[in-house]
Parts: C-alpha cells; sequence; structure tokens
C-alpha cells in the first residue's frame, strides 16, 4: 500500500471524527458518535502496522509552503515518519484506541458525551502532528494542539468551579514552559538558518562541545519539557488534572501528553549530546522529580492521586534515561509505561465507577470478590510498574537503573531508592483497595457492581501488553537482540552504556527480593478493615508528604499573590493616578489653553485691528531682522 496514504489516514482520520462529532454529533444517537470517534484512532493504527510491514527508510513529504522568511527559510507544512516516529504512532493510536473505546462505557451517560469524544479525536490529531511534524514549528503546534485539549478535557465538567481552577492551571503552567520552547525555537531558527529537525540534526558537524549558544538552546527546549513532561519546579499541574474524567487522565498520563517532552530530546538527542552540562541538569532535574514524586505519593489517598504522582515520578525516570544520553532506554519506558500506566488509571476508573464515584481509599477495600476482572488487570498493573520480572516494567525500568549506575553510583542509589518508595505506594494502593474487609457502608457496599464488558476488554488487552512488551527490549544476559533499541537506532542518538552481567544478576536478585518484603509488609498493614490506617494522625514527615512539600502554597506565596497584588496596584493605583492622567494630558493642556486664549476674543473690531497691526508688524521686524 502507498506509505504517502497510509499517513493521510492516520494523521487526518482523527480530525475527521473531530469534525463530524463536532458539527453533526447532536443529530444522532451516542452510538453512532461514539463509533465515529473511535474509528479514528483505530484507522489510525491499523495503518500503522501496515506502514510498519511496508516501511524500508524514512518518509519525508510537504503538503504545501506554510509561510517563510525570505532571505532564510522557509517553513513547509509537512511530515516525516522514521523509525522513532512509527514507534510512538503505534502507542499513540494504539492505546488512544483502547481509551477511546473504554470511554463509550465510562462516558456514555453523560450528557457531553459526544463534545467528549470530539475532544479525545483533537487530542490525538495534535498528538500525531506533534510527532509526525518534520519541521520544529510543525512539532510546535501539535504541541500547543495537546495543551489547548487537555484545558477542554481536565474542565470538561466546567460546572465545577475546582474543576475550571485545575484546567487553568495546567494551561497556565505550560504556557511557562512552551515561553521557554519558542524562544529555543527562535535560536535554532537564527543559529542553523532552518527550522527543519533532519537539516539541524544533520549539520551538527564542527559544534565544540557545550559551545554557549548550544547550552542556552538545549535549556530553553528543556524548560519546555518541564512544562509538558511535569517536571521540577513545573510539575503541580499534573496531579490536579485529576479534575478530569477517568478517561483524560489515562489519555494525558499514559499515551500523549506527558510524553511529548521525552520525545522532543529523544528527537533532538544530537544537539543534546553536544552540550553535556545540559544533560547533567536534564539529568539532576529527572532524579530530583522521581523522588520527591515518589515520597509525595506514599501519603496520598484519593486513588487518582496516587496514581497521578506515580507518573510524575515515572516521568523522572525516563528524563534520567535522557540525561545520560540513553534516548532509547527513555523511549522503551515510554512504551512499556503507556501499557501499564494506562491500566491504572483506566482500572482505578472501573473501580471509581463500580462505587458510584468514590475515590477515597479509606472508604475501599475487599473488592477483590466484588469486582473479579478489575482486580486481575489492576494487580497485573501494579506488578508491572513496581518491576516484577518478568512483566514489562521490569526489564525497562533495570534497563535505566542499569544506565544510571553506569553513569554514576549515587544516581543509581537515588533511583533504586526511589524503586522502592513505588513498590511501597502501589502495593498500598493495590492492597488498600482490593484486600481485607470493605470500609464503606453497607448500603455502598450492596451498590458495588463489575464494569460492563465495553469498558473490560480495553482493560484485558493492555494487560496482556504489560505482561509481554518488555520483552521487545531485553538485556544482554537473557538475550543478543533489543528489540526496541537495534529498531531505533537509526533515529537516535544514544550513547554507548555498559554493566557487567553480575551486576544485572545482582540487580534481579535484590529486586525479587525487595519486591518479595513489601508485598509481605504492605499487606500486613494495608489489607485491613479499619479506615483509621489511612486517616491517621502524621508525624511531621507524613504530614509534609500529605500535604505534597506545601509546594502550591510556596508558589502561592511567593509567585501568585505577588503578581495577584502587583495586578490589583495596578489597576487601582498605577492605572487611574498613571496611566488615565497621562492619556488626559494632552486634552488637559488644550483645555487650559483655550480658557487662557478664551479672553481675547472679546467681540471688540477696535481690539482685533490693533491685535492684526501688532502681528503684521512683529512678521515685517523678524523678516528685516
Amino acid at each position: 500500500m502507498n506509505p504517502e496514504l497510509l499517513i493521510h489516514i492516520i494523521l487526518w482520520s482523527p480530525l475527521l471524527g473531530f469534525i463530524v462529532n463536532g458539527l453533526l454529533g447532536t443529530r444522532y444517537n451516542h452510538t453512532i458518535a461514539g463509533t465515529i470517534a473511535c474509528l479514528g484512532p483505530l484507522a489510525g493504527f491499523v495503518a500503522t502496522v501496515l506502514l510498519y510491514f511496508s516501511f524500508n527508510q524514512p518518509i519525508s513529504f510537504s503538503y504545501y509552503k506554510w509561510f517563510g522568511a525570505e532571505g532564510h527559510f522557509n517553513i513547509d507544512f509537512s511530515v516525516m515518519v522514521d523509525q522513532l516516529t512509527l514507534l510512538m504512532l503505534f502507542i499513540v493510536t494504539g492505546v488512544g484506541s483502547l481509551i477511546h473505546v473504554y470511554s463509550l462505557g465510562y462516558m456514555g451517560h453523560d450528557k457531553g458525551f459526544v463534545r467528549f469524544m470530539s475532544y479525545l479525536n483533537l487530542f490525538i490529531f495534535s498528538m500525531l502532528l506533534l510527532i509526525m511534524g518534520s519541521n520544529l514549528v510543525m512539532l510546535f503546534a501539535g504541541w500547543e494542539g495537546v495543551g489547548l485539549c487537555s484545558f477542554l478535557l481536565i474542565g470538561f465538567w466546567f460546572k465545577n468551579p475546582e474543576y475550571n481552577k485545575a484546567a487553568r492551571k495546567a494551561f497556565v503552567m505550560n504556557r511557562v514552559g512552551d515561553l521557554g520552547f519558542i524562544l529555543g525555537i527562535f535560536m535554532m531558527g537564527m543559529h542553523f538558518k532552518s527550522l527543519d529537525i533532519s537539516t539541524i540534526l544533520s549539520s551538527l558537524d564542527g559544534i565544540q562541545s557545550n559551545d554557549p549558544q548550544i547550552i542556552l538552546i538545549t535549556l530553553l527546549l528543556f524548560i519546555g519539557v518541564c512544562g509538558k513532561s511535569a517536571q521540577i519546579p513545573l510539575f503541580t499541574w499534573l496531579p490536579d488534572a485529576m479534575a478530569g474524567p477517568t478517561p483524560v487522565s489515562a489519555l494525558i498520563h499514559a499515551a500523549t501528553m506527558v510524553t511529548a517532552g521525552i520525545y522532543l530530546v529523544a528527537r533532538m538527542g544530537g544537539l543534546y549530546n553536544l552540550a553535556p552540562f545540559t544533560l547533567d541538569i536534564v539529568l539532576w532535574v529527572g532524579l530530583a522529580t522521581a523522588f520527591i514524586a515518589a515520597t509525595i505519593a506514599l501519603k496520598q489517598n484519593d486513588i487518582k492521586k496516587v496514581l497521578a504522582y506515580s507518573t510524575v515520578s515515572q516521568l523522572g525516570y525516563m528524563v534520567v534515561a535522557l540525561g545520560c544520553a540513553a534516548y532509547s532506554s527513555a523511549i522503551f519506558h515510554v512504551m512499556t509505561h503507556a501499557f501499564f500506566k494506562a491500566l491504572l488509571f483506566l482500572g482505578a476508573g472501573s473501580v471509581i465507577h463500580g462505587l458510584h464515584g468514590e475515590q477515597d481509599l479509606s472508604k475501599m477495600g475487599g473488592l477483590k470478590g466484588l469486582m473479579k476482572s478489575t482486580h486481575v488487570v489492576f494487580l497485573v498493573a501494579t506488578l508491572a510498574i513496581v518491576g516484577c520480572p518478568p512483566l514489562a516494567g521490569f526489564f525497562s525500568k533495570d534497563e535505566i537503573l542499569a544506565v544510571a549506575f553506569s553513569h554514576h553510583k549515587i544516581y543509581f542509589v537515588i533511583l533504586a531508592l526511589t524503586s522502592v518508595f513505588t513498590a511501597w505506594y502501589m502495593f498500598r494502593l493495590y492492597f488498600g483497595t482490593f484486600q481485607g474487609q470493605y470500609r464503606g457502608s453497607e448500603e455502598s457496599k450492596s451498590k458495588i457492581h463489575e464494569s460492563p464488558m465495553i469498558m473490560l476488554a480495553p482493560l484485558f488487552v493492555l494487560a496482556v501488553l504489560s505482561i509481554i512488551g518488555g520483552f521487545a527490549g531485553m538485556p544482554e544476559i537473557i538475550s543478543q537482540h533489543h528489540y526496541i533499541s537495534e529498531f531505533l537506532k537509526p533515529a537516535l542518538a544514544d550513547q554507548p552504556h555498559h554493566v557487567s552481567h553480575f551486576f544485572e544478576y545482582t540487580l534481579w536478585t535484590v529486586t525479587v527480593i525487595a519486591l518479595v518484603s513489601i508485598v509481605w509488609l504492605t499487606y500486613k498493614r494495608y489489607a485491613t478493615s479499619d479506615p483509621n490506617v489511612f486517616n491517621k494522625k502524621e508525624n511531621f514527615l507524613g504530614t509534609l508528604l500529605k500535604d505534597k512539600y506545601y509546594l502550591d502554597e510556596i508558589y502561592q506565596t511567593i509567585l501568585v499573590n505577588p503578581l495577584k497584588s502587583l495586578g490589583s496596584w495596578s489597576k487601582n493605583v498605577f492605572d487611574p493616578v498613571v496611566i488615565d492622567h497621562f492619556v488626559k494630558l494632552p486634552g488637559f493642556f488644550v483645555t487650559e489653553a483655550g480658557q487662557g486664549l478664551k479672553p481675547l476674543q472679546s467681540g471688540m473690531i477696535g481690539w482685533y485691528i490693533m491685535s492684526m497691526t501688532i502681528g503684521l508688524l512683529t512678521l515685517i521686524y523678524l523678516f528685516l531682522f
């Protein structure tokens, strides 16, 4: 099949679904609207599979000339598909299709169902535009598109003021990062005289390591990454994004938006390799984010908030891999994380659906026998994210730990400790939800039900992928063929990393021992009927973690409140006293001058004749002398 035709199908199918449902969706029933919405990403996934089997070399073509700077460069509306793009297409269209199908059951009875499905289609289209754009302006257009869609979806239930506040927070914090990104784009245009990604990456020869301009460009791009991929200090929007419906959480946290920053750095890896200084900053930001987010998750009781901080922590892992210039390892974890994190969020959505909106862990428990299918898939996802062999997360996290160890032992120690925290908060979540005794009322217990098959079917598919997904990237001690690394090698600028087989065996052994110990400890502690185990009075450290290190309060104090005060002063003092007076000054002068000259207009003819005579004599005098 013609590769260009397949690319058209992949890119435009979700947009077509958005347009059709957006314009006509209210004229037919939910079944037709849901089918149209699901066909968009599903058609993209089928086309991606066909493109993979016919793929020989990178494909690039232009639709039309978008705009240009005369004498400098032109920006085309053009797309490029290479190995990295192809893998990301599988993730976005595959997981995106499953989330669309799940949404048919989860949102089927919502009055805004058609609007919701339209937004999902637009979200997928924006992400596809981001990963398929052949130049940085196209990439930025998709980047802004997913930001807009996240705002629309987080605040989907807009009648709730708190949800609107969360949507605004996500939008504003992403704008901070996007400013850095767009400044980086401007600087690259000035430095390379092109914004085409392939052209930039092919013109890096001769540039010295840690060139100041390259450092500045890569740092500006990374500011954008911190916003979009929720890294310190711009990560606090992501947990608040839980205000949106659960399928939105899965889409943002697993398959699309937050992975955009990881994709950007991996795509521009050749540029980052020339800035070791920037890579060190990237690495430390990733370490700090992974560790801090994991510790916060230890004390959260909202089932979706735990998973949100888990996402922030896992993104920290990926950023650490980027900081070590192990770009294929980061993308490998993007893939496995998409499987098990989508499964976790959709599984949590199934729990919330079965409990009629309840999200508090202290009011759950004992759901193993009441929601058997949800329990099984949630257990699979939990084992995958904690790195239990041989599930998907085990191989990708093990690879990042090995990369960190080869870079510096202190990085490995921090990530290993973070992995322990990950296992603790995930088994706390699992046992608190499904084991022990139900901690809610008997009345609410009688209403608990399993989710319909339209919601469970995507969970089963994701569970299978969470089990087998890691075998695409097995380490040397098992196989000499790391499929993901080999497949991505032509598209990425990985630097070599090696660890001994002894280290790998030791890491595996310690991982298993640690997991068994944590399972036993968390089961004893959280598989209980006592709700106080989740609501007990905390010591200082527990309170600090439960209140998220007071980061929101700190930002409120040092940034938001001063800006509000400045805005209030500008409105009440500067604007009326300075601006208004400045604007009114010419009118004041004209008015006063008119009042001063008014007596000259006396109406006396003799005075007018004398004034004209004096004026005429004055002009003659000036002319002569």
